[in-house]
């Protein structure tokens, strides 16, 4: 008796595994990251008040992108000119005239935006300008702290490159060893991108190029300052990454801007160098002084 042929398997075959992607245009990320790296690079070593001009339009930028992005999704009225006018000013003063000038015009900064939301309903008045002397902390007053760095008469241009240079190789020793090792979480509710492995590989990353940074950049400066230093770095990059990533998911949005093609806005740049300029600033006044 003829057997039946077997009956054809439906069962569907293994797919394979899909490889891990970056989530965004890794192109237009490395472009635009060039582009800027030497802007600001030109700015800081050619003429170095040209620099403080750039921090002040980063400044007046990432404030744009945060007092819109509050107005959008939780209808909080942000007084903007107050807060560009005196953010360039904390900027500036804090170049001049030192830490003293920039709590001056921190200071002053907030009693204008009191002020300035005066002219508006008295509803939600309170919200609108405790939201306001946030956003004049958050974004002008830390950044007062690169202009500091960069004050020192002795090595300033190369205290803000140590900053930086660390900060972004904090960044990539993160998103490196966490994209190829990564698998417990770090903060799972507020960015589940973040792993363990990635905190490793920030601390590794920055640890090393903090001891080269300071053997050779810093005038005075000694190796093991720069494991302690880019320890504090990576400590404070992630951190001030994972308070953006809160006030972004708070807000329910992606990206805080869309005004750099690979990267989002300014703000999603200067999530982690904001909480790290005046760590940086703070432990190269204790390492080799004020320049």
């Amino acid at each position: 008796m003829p057997t039946s042929p077997p009956a054809p398997d439906d069962s569907p075959s293994p797919e394979k595994p899909a490889k891990k992607s970056a989530g965004r245009n890794l192109r237009a990320a490395i472009g635009v990251g060039v582009g800027l790296g030497a802007v600001i690079v030109l700015s800081l070593f050619v003429y170095k008040p040209v620099f403080v001009g750039v921090i002040a339009v980063a400044v007046v930028v990432g404030l744009w992108e945060l007092t819109s992005r509050l107005a959008e999704r939780k209808d909080i009225r942000v007084p903007l000119v107050p807060l560009a006018v005196g953010g360039t000013a904390m900027v500036v003063a804090g170049y001049v005239r030192g830490a003293e000038g920039a709590w001056v015009a921190m200071a002053l900064t907030a009693l204008a935006v009191l002020v300035w939301r005066m002219t508006d309903a008295p509803d939600h008045y309170l919200r609108d300008v405790t939201a306001g002397v946030f956003a004049a902390f958050y974004v002008p007053f830390l950044a007062t702290f690169v202009a500091l760095m960069l004050a020192a008469d002795a090595d300033g241009p190369w205290r803000v490159l140590t900053f930086l240079l660390l900060t972004v190789v904090s960044d990539t020793g993160a998103y490196a060893v966490g994209w190829r090792f990564g698998k417990k979480k770090l903060a799972p509710r507020i960015s589940p991108g973040k792993t363990r492995e990635g905190l490793v590989g920030a601390v590794t990353f920055a640890m090393a190029a903090g001891a080269l940074c300071m053997q050779f950049l810093i005038e005075d400066g000694v190796w093991w300052q720069g494991l302690l230093l880019g320890l504090a770095v990576a400590a404070s990059a992630t951190l001030g990454d994972l308070g953006e990533s809160m006030i972004k998911r708070d807000l329910g949005i992606k990206d805080m801007g869309t005004l750099l093609p690979g990267h989002g806005g300014i703000m999603d740049r200067l999530d982690s160098l904001l909480p790290t300029a005046p760590v940086v600033w703070l432990l190269l006044v204790v390492f080799v002084g004020t320049g």
